[in-house]
């Protein structure tokens, strides 16, 4: 079987790929082809992100471990596309270079099967021409409807006075 994506730049324009990937390929073999699709040079770290109908963002599949011993996380290398993509799954957030933020849309469209003679990962379709550079991301501390977004923080917290304290005084 192939996986059919619609991968999306976040951007005003529209920059899409349309790529096929094997459905036992890796997230990691994903994140090259998006990777080479978009003429990236490959040097950064990315990762990605299984989202809902709504694309919010979820659990994140990271590039590289930097946990030390945390068992509980996810690598790209180690996470084949049909254990977390599906009929009913299909959304993914791509984040490549953490500095810039280049954030994709990633979109399973279409499950279909192999065909003959083709080789996978395979570029269909290419729109658009990725901007010199990225997008920005404007957070405005709002949600989506205009409601403040409540992070918990207590913003009633007075921090008047913190510069007269000694320099002992602001530490534990």
């Amino acid at each position: 079987m192939i996986y059919r994506f619609r991968v999306i730049l976040d951007a005003k324009e529209d920059v899409f790929r349309d790529i096929e990937m094997l459905h036992d390929s890796t997230l990691e073999d994903l994140h090259n082809t998006i990777v080479q699709s978009f003429g990236f040079d490959g040097t950064e770290m990315a990762s990605f992100f299984i989202s809902d109908e709504e694309w919010n963002q979820g659990e994140e599949i990271h590039q590289f471990d930097m946990s030390g011993n945390d068992t509980s996380i996810k690598l790209m290398n180690e996470t084949k596309l049909d254990s977390i993509l599906s009929e009913k799954e299909t959304k993914l957030i791509y984040v490549y270079d953490f500095l810039k933020m280049w954030t994709f849309f990633v979109e399973l469209a279409q499950i279909a099967e192999a065909e003959e003679g083709t080789d996978y990962p395979n570029l269909m379709y290419v729109h658009g021409q990725i901007p010199d550079d990225a997008p920005e991301k404007e957070f405005t501390g709002e949600n989506e409807d205009g409601s403040p977004d409540d992070d918990g923080f207590d913003d009633s917290y007075g921090t008047d006075g913190y510069d007269d304290f000694e320099f002992d005084e602001n530490w534990n």
